[in-house]
């Protein structure tokens, strides 16, 4: 068995919709389970996501809605990373992350050869994203 290290993002009750719009953006298969479908009593917070698993040939990526009871804390300790080579499609995943979002690095030729650039989306998650050239 593989350990994997996968980044894991809790929102605060648009769990759904993010891991949705990421779905959109890098393909892949979609598992959501609410609380509500494990039991929580509370009507109120039956829809939130207590697990969300998007898994796919560009990695896997896992959320989740704050917990009943749970104070939400926005942070900027996380930032999901894609790196690739030509070719694989990143160029898009970065022009899709980038719309509605906040450009920081713009996604252009570095320093170190490679296309990069750094965003935060519309969800207020952190990401990089890195083409690099071709070996040969």
């Amino acid at each position: 068995m593989t350990t994997n290290l996968n980044p894991y993002l809790t929102f605060n009750g648009n769990a759904r919709e993010a891991m949705e719009f990421y779905r959109s953006v890098l393909g892949g298969e979609l598992r959501v389970t609410t609380f509500g479908e494990l039991g929580n009593p509370d009507p109120a917070g039956a829809d939130k996501v207590m697990h969300a698993m998007l898994s796919g040939d560009k990695g896997m990526l896992m959320a989740s809605d704050t917990g009943p009871g749970m104070p939400f804390t926005p942070g900027n300790t996380i930032t999901c990373s894609l790196s690739g080579a030509p070719g694989e499609g990143l160029e898009d995943v970065w022009a899709k992350l980038a719309d509605g979002g906040q450009v920081n690095v713009p996604f252009e030729k570095q320093m170190w050869g490679d296309m990069f650039g750094q965003c935060i989306d519309r969800f207020g998650v952190p990401w990089m994203v890195n083409v690099g050239e071709q070996q040969g």
